[in-house]
């Protein structure tokens, strides 16, 4: 906790504060004079007046006022409540009445903490502590206080010295008011209101402070002061203690010394609340401002005049109206006694009813009621008594007088006479006696009854109060922006329209969660203020509006101001020069003062053309003389006052003197202290000690019903003002109060950015911009279809149908159009935010500055992110590309709607967005630069990868993941997540995943597939490795035909079937990285043709050396990645080896010994050929894929790498072996052909030794798998598959498959036999297939052996040279190959075409398809 300021350094415990100051001196109040804040009303001329030395003034004081000591009172009020308040904050707001105190009040630091002494000391006050035996409350406390004495007392001087200083302001500022309240003459506002206002001003003052100081420890503070005090002096009391003692028990309560003190002021005070009545009443009754136009710039009964010169005085008395509502309030509180005028009750009632609560300072307030009914009441009470005696003696008068007529025959008549006169004085007497008993009791009904008015009706009158500002204020904010040359002319209508909103707002936030007991016996009932009353924002924004009116158009509100001083000069001298004045014989002094003001008018610079914004004139000479004027004439000293001035010049038939001279004061105030009067009407800095609840209030208005997106600047702008609240007095203020507006401002920007991600979001969810834009899936489409096909009633065929789903155009419907309102209202006020925080000046809170602007891109940028990221995942999984495709595109759209409201390039940004979430390193192929340490990886772009791993490449969730080569797509048993895996795989998708996370997530995806299957291609390299021998046993035995050697050999392979499972794998990785690579190349030759042409070209005639340079390796990559490669999987295959420096080994030799081996595993036995997906049932036709692959890739690095030793070795002459590294390629590939065959060899022979009658079940996914590596690899002809496998064999298994399929017939579901690559196998004849661009031989052709290009792929056609689907850019680099994978005689294939072309029936060899003994009965 802060400790208190003391206010001297090198203060010694033994002095007493006094003599630190001066007690009446005029340094005494040098500490609270020295700020530059003054109190709100007063003006800055009563300052100057000072300025002018004692000199000038000494000639004044004799006959005049001091009214430059009132305005210094009035400031050191100021400073005094500061100092209480931060008093109350350092001490967590005790109460010392009841004397509760909070832990934090003695862990302050400012009492010692002793509660127990310090909270009976205070108890008994005012005992002295001497007498209270303090040691038998607390011996411990009493000596901890002994032995540290000098420590707390110097605790507590400087808050003594704030006692003494209160103590001495209460002396000072009331002698100051009697002697105002016996010397000036006049104190009503039509006359006198520079002086009424500063009187005023001090006395309001005056009271605020005696009542605020009730709120702090006044009496511990005096008690633990004087007995430190006296423990260090052996006893003595400090010599301050007993006037101080007597001070605080005087105000104890503070109403009850403020009755006492302020008695004799009183009848001034009631007949000032009786001047300012009419201006009160007229401020409450909002019909007649309304219906007469107070505050409206048109004349009310002639609209059509643009002007109102109706009621000029009274708009220009509205501006002044809170003052005089707390002038009551204040003025009968400690002047109950005026209540008993019989006009002061309906002031009093009408202020009463709209108000609970009394403001002190800033925030610190007392019940307004509960003080009336405790001290006011009570005066009423004895009044309503004295009265009540009066009369009872008045009747006795009356009887008296009745029976003196009676018997007037009986006595001597002169006696009776004067007995007579006697009574008759008495019953005049009477009636004053009924009429103050009868407004006694009039008072004491209001005061009793006023408490429940005001819970009931106080909102509803301010509510109607804000509506009727809100009206008013509007139109006046359109009137003078069309018409600004009025402005001028009705400045003060403004100043009084800013006044009158002003109070409204802040009496809003001083009542919202105030609560007031109806009685002493019932519990506090909080008042119910609306906290979602919109008119809140209207008053922000329409006050707003009009300072900056008045502030733009600054200038020519000077320029008629000077016009008008330039006027009244001339009438001023005439007022002068007229008999009365001549004959009042002013003397030299007053003399002097008028003809100064004339002079000073009179010189006045004239406004010519547009040069008045150039004119700089300083008036506070003429205001500073005027003052003087007034402080001679209102004085009762002077033998020149006020009302001589005004019947001197009154019967002229114009404006007097006094009201000419007030007129050129206040109009020279628009001059030269324009924006102070700005500031005293318009600002809203007190709203600093409510920001909670304006915070709250804005949050619960701002984006409701009525909420204007308008409205934010006025409700950010408050916050710029929130400094000036600080006082000089109390330095920490100003950080505290700075730190709390910046606090204040981050917290409404925090809320207008989530409402506008709100509006975003609104219009980017299934009930707004998607409901228009709604798509049925395939699937659901075809639910329709046969829903439709097979029921026939209107009802089946309607929207609301069976199905249960919505058709596109549903939104059109009549019971839909509340949707598009709202949809229309949310981009509304979308566009309306947008342009307002666009076009929002930057707010500036101290050394903080806010550009909206800069918020919102952020905002929106960063909901873009949130966004992305949310709908990347849906509750069960992975969104599919497609669909978070159409969401980001809709999200966009929504972005580019707000876009063209603001001036700033969001595009930009949101490519930024996405490049940081899709970027994870410069692309191997394409960048040279290295990722940076702190680069990060994008989050989203990683959890789609890592989900493709995990749960399809790996398929970690056991999902049962088959690759489908027919459908280019995987598949799964049960759903990945929330869809089947061909939902998220097939090239549709995986083009959608391209488009969204470019060529970095494709980069991102094929590296985490590379890193997988690099970690896999290791697995293989530690079984050659360790299976060495084995293999190399296995070689021998194939190579010298032993056939038992060769088993034995097989089954000494260690972890086979891990092996195998791990090819498998490696085979899915290979299959899903190409069909990226396809999808990649589709998605770059839809948006960039020309680039993918030019590589499709380049990759045709890349060089064929084996040692490449960098640019052609990364060309080829390049290529590679976009599926316009020779062979994607072998060069990918060779990539991941180069990384990692894999195939290294003598040991890969022995690799086809390896995959040939795995035919002898049992995963055989469960594997199953599907007709549907054209692989197998486990994904055995992945492991042909990484067969192919891996032979090929690591025959290429083996040789590159030898070439690269035996370049070593020869220093560089590169010259003399260039033309063998070019035959080198050829003779990798020639290589890599003699493994297949190898491989292919060792397979047959190990397929066929190992079948038999008794178990053959696996030997036909073993031959089909071979004919699908044939087909699959360039580098393996179908001829060398036919010489161990006859094709006969191959073509009755397929024939087979196909025609005991289920699925032959829904040709809508899958394709038919002609449509499967694997069926065209077994039919297309040899001569067919070696025509490979015949045309019309394929389209003329009827034969069932015959394959068309499949419907579902309108981009490819079939390569008769393999018997399969492929890309036309693949086809073209498939040239390699010299015949067709049945390589038949010449002879054979003239009798095939015979036995094909005069037949169309399903099959040349029927024979094998119904034969009982199956095809491999045929040896």
């Amino acid at each position: 906790m802060e400790r208190p300021r003391h206010h001297s350094s090198a203060r010694d415990a033994s002095p007493t504060p006094t003599r630190s100051r001066e007690w009446g001196g005029p340094s005494r109040w040098s500490e609270y004079l020295s700020s530059e804040m003054s109190s709100p009303m007063s003006s800055t001329s009563w300052k100057q007046m000072g300025s002018e030395g004692p000199t000038q003034n000494a000639g004044l004081s004799q006959k005049g006022l001091n009214m430059q000591l009132v305005v210094q009172l009035t400031e050191v009020a100021e400073g005094l409540s500061a100092k209480m308040y931060r008093l109350n904050q350092i001490l967590d707001y005790p109460d010392s009445v009841s004397h509760v105190f909070s832990d934090a009040f003695w862990k302050a630091g400012v009492f010692p903490n002793h509660p127990r002494i310090c909270m009976l000391v205070s108890k008994k006050f005012p005992e002295h502590p001497s007498k209270l035996q303090l040691e038998r409350v607390d011996k411990l406390a009493l000596d901890a206080l002994q032995d540290n004495a000098e420590v707390y007392l110097q605790g507590l001087e400087p808050w003594i010295q704030l006692l003494l200083d209160l103590m001495a302001f209460r002396e000072q500022a009331l002698r100051l008011i009697l002697d105002l309240s016996s010397t000036v003459i006049t104190l009503l506002p039509h006359q006198n209101s520079l002086i009424l206002h500063a009187f005023m001003d001090l006395f309001c003052s005056f009271v605020r402070v005696n009542l605020f100081s009730e709120k702090i420890p006044r009496k511990m503070l005096l008690q633990m002061y004087n007995l430190l005090h006296s423990m260090i002096r052996n006893g003595r009391d400090c010599e301050f203690y007993h006037r101080l003692l007597q001070f605080i028990d005087s105000y104890d309560p503070p109403l009850k010394g403020l009755h006492e003190d302020l008695n004799f002021v009183s009848p001034r005070i009631g007949e000032v609340l009786e001047a300012v009545g009419p201006i009160i009443f007229l401020s409450t009754d909002t019909r007649k401002l309304r219906n007469e136009g107070f505050l409206s710039p048109f004349h009310p009964r002639y609209p059509d005049i643009l002007t109102n010169s109706a009621h000029p005085m009274r708009a220009q008395d509205l501006a002044n109206v809170t003052s005089y509502r707390e002038w009551v309030l204040l003025g009968y509180l400690v002047c109950p006694d005026e209540l008993l005028r019989v006009t002061s009750i309906d002031i009093a009632m009408v202020v009463l009813k709209e108000n609970l609560i009394l403001t002190l300072f800033r925030d610190e307030y007392i019940l307004l009621h509960e003080d009336y009914q405790l001290y006011v009441l009570p005066r009423i009470l004895e009044s309503k008594k004295m009265a009540k005696s009066g009369r009872t003696k008045q009747k006795e008068a009356d009887l008296e007088y009745i029976l003196l007529h009676e018997d007037y025959q009986l006595y001597v008549l002169p006696r009776i006479l004067e007995s007579k006169k006697m009574a008759k004085s008495g019953r005049t007497k009477q009636k004053e006696a009924d009429l103050e008993y009868s407004v006694a009791k009039q008072v004491e009904k209001m005061i009793s009854e006023v408490h429940e008015q005001a819970l009931i009706s106080c909102d509803a009158i301010h509510r109607d109060r804000r509506i009727l500002l809100k009206q008013e204020i509007g139109r006046m904010v359109l009137f003078f922006t069309d018409q600004p040359s009025l402005l001028a002319p009705n400045i003060q209508m403004v100043f009084s329209a800013l006044a009158l909103a002003q109070y409204e707002v802040i009496w809003y936030f001083q009542h919202v969660g105030i609560g007031s007991p109806k009685s002493k016996s019932i519990k506090m009932v909080p008042v119910d203020i609306d906290p979602n009353d919109p008119t809140i924002g209207f008053l922000l924004d329409g006050m707003d509006r009009l300072c900056c009116l008045v502030r733009k158009y600054i200038a020519a509100i000077r320029g008629y101001a000077l016009s008008y001083l330039s006027s009244c000069a001339g009438r001023i001298r005439f007022l002068l020069g007229t008999p009365g004045m001549v004959a009042l014989d002013l003397d030299a002094t007053l003399k002097g003062l008028f003809q100064q003001i004339v002079q000073c008018l009179e010189s006045i610079p004239k406004p010519q053309g547009e040069n008045i914004s150039a004119i700089t004139c300083d008036l506070s000479a003429l205001r500073k003389d005027w003052l003087q004027i007034l402080m001679i004439v209102t004085s009762s000293r002077s033998s020149i006052n006020i009302r001589h001035l005004e019947k001197a010049t009154v019967s002229t038939g114009k404006e007097g003197l006094l009201s000419e001279g007030n007129a050129a004061f206040n109009w020279s105030r628009c001059v030269d202290e324009l924006e102070s009067q700005l500031s005293k009407h318009g600002s809203l800095k007190k709203l600093y000690f409510y920001h909670h609840h304006l915070t709250a209030v804005f949050r619960n208005t701002m984006f409701g019903p009525e909420g204007r997106p308008q409205h934010c600047c006025a409700w950010l702008g408050v916050a710029s003002s929130f400094p000036e609240c600080a006082s000089m007095i109390v330095p920490e203020e100003l950080t505290k109060i700075g730190r709390d507006a910046v606090l204040y401002v981050e917290s409404l920007i925090e809320s207008i950015m989530g409402g506008l991600e709100g509006l975003i979001n609104i219009l980017d969810s299934e009930g707004g911009f998607g409901s228009l834009e709604m798509q049925l899936l395939p699937e659901q489409a075809a639910m329709y279809m046969n829903h439709a096909t097979k029921v026939s009633t209107p009802l089946a065929k309607s929207p609301k149908g069976t199905t249960g789903l919505l058709l596109p155009g549903y939104e059109s419907y009549p019971e839909n159009s509340n949707s598009i309102k709202m949809l229309e209202a949310a981009m509304q006020r979308l566009t309306n935010l947008c342009s307002v925080l666009n076009d929002m000046e930057p707010i500036c809170v101290l050394n903080h500055v806010f550009v909206l602007r800069e918020y919102m891109r952020e905002c929106i940028l960063g909901n873009f992110r949130r966004r992305l990221l949310a709908v990347l995942k849906t509750d069960s999984d992975l969104q599919r590309p497609s669909i978070l495709e159409s969401l980001i595109r809709r999200h966009i759209s929504i972005v580019h709607l707000a876009e063209q409201h603001i001036s700033m390039d969001l595009t930009q940004g949101i490519r930024e967005v996405l490049l940081t979430e899709a970027f994870s390193g410069p692309v191997s192929s394409l960048h040279l630069f290295e990722k940076t340490a702190d680069q990060h990886t994008g989050s989203a772009i990683e959890a789609v990868c890592n989900w493709y791993i995990e749960n399809i490449v790996k398929d970690a969730s056991g999902a049962g993941i088959l690759f489908a080569p027919i459908r280019k797509c995987f598949k799964s048993t049960k759903p990945v997540g929330g869809y089947f895996a061909e939902s998220v795989t097939d090239l549709r998708e995986l083009k959608a995943f391209v488009r969204i996370f470019g060529g970095y997530g494709v980069d991102r995806l094929d590296r985490m597939m590379k890193e997988h299957t690099a970690a896999l291609l290791n697995c293989i390299d530690t079984s050659l490795r360790s299976n060495r021998e084995a293999l190399d046993a296995v070689a021998g035995s194939m190579h010298s035909g032993d056939r038992i050697e060769r088993e034995v050999n097989l089954k000494q392979i260690v972890d086979m079937d891990t092996v195998l499972g791990f090819c498998i794998q490696a085979g899915q990785a290979l299959a899903f990285d190409g069909l990226l690579a396809e999808a990649s190349g589709a998605v770059l030759e839809e948006g960039a043709p020309l680039i993918f042409s030019l590589l499709a070209g380049i990759s045709k005639h890349l060089p064929d050396e084996i040692l490449e340079k960098d640019e052609i390796r990364r060309l080829r990559g390049v290529a590679n990645s976009v599926g316009v490669g020779s062979d994607h999987d072998s060069e990918w295959i060779k990539s991941i080896l180069e990384e990692v420096g894999g195939a290294n080994d003598g040991s890969w030799n022995l690799l086809p010994y390896l995959f040939a081996a795995f035919m002898t595993s049992n995963i055989w036995n469960t594997t199953a050929f599907n007709v549907n997906n054209g692989g197998f049932n486990n994904n055995m036709h992945c492991l042909a894929r990484c067969i192919n692959a891996v032979m090929a890739g690591s025959e290429f690095v083996r040789v590159e790498r030898k070439q690269q030793q035996e370049q070593s070795l020869s220093n560089g002459h590169a010259a003399e072996v260039s033309e063998p590294e070019i035959q080198n390629r050829l003779s990798v590939e020639a290589s890599v052909k003699s493994l297949m065959q190898l491989f292919i060899k060792c397979s047959a022979g190990i397929i066929l030794d190992s079948w038999s009658e008794n178990n053959r079940s696996h030997l036909v996914a073993k031959l089909i798998f071979l004919d699908q590596l044939c087909e699959l690899s360039p580098y393996l002809p179908r001829s060398t598959l036919e010489s161990h496998i006859p094709y006969a064999i191959l073509r009755s298994i397929y024939s087979q498959y196909y025609a005991n399929s289920p699925s032959i017939p829904l040709a809508l579901l899958s394709p038919s036999p002609r449509q499967s690559p694997y069926v065209s196998t077994t039919h297309a004849s040899p001569a067919i297939r070696q025509n490979r661009n015949d045309s019309a031989v394929q389209t003329s052709s009827n034969d069932s052996g015959f394959f068309k290009a499949s419907s579902h792929s309108q981009e490819q056609f079939y390569d008769t040279d393999s018997g399969s689907l492929h890309s036309t850019d693949n086809n073209k680099h498939r040239n390699v190959r010299r015949s067709g994978p049945l390589e038949y005689s010449s002879s054979r294939k003239v009798k095939f075409e015979a036995s094909t072309s005069g037949t169309t029936g399903p099959s040349p060899l029927p024979r094998f398809a119904v034969s009982r003994s199956g095809p491999l009965s045929y040896k």
